[in-house]
């Protein structure tokens, strides 16, 4: 099982998460997905790594991401 978290850039990878955001078992095929705090991280500028990108794309939460420029 592996678990989505928000870190800071700034961080070591072994570092401190700002924030537990859901978890995916691939044995399982299960995803948890915390969708308001993605989206607040995201709309904040948080960029996902392409794993999470994928998982959260099959999740269509990128379809609720409204980004105001």
């Amino acid at each position: 099982m592996y678990r989505i978290v928000a870190i800071d850039v700034r961080s070591r990878r072994e570092g401190r998460d700002l924030r537990k955001v859901g978890f995916y078992d691939p044995i399982k095929n299960q995803t948890y997905l915390n969708v308001p705090a993605i989206l607040y991280f995201l709309e904040n500028g948080a960029q996902p790594t392409g794993t999470v990108y994928d998982i959260s794309r099959k999740a269509e939460i990128f379809k609720e991401l409204r980004i105001t420029h």
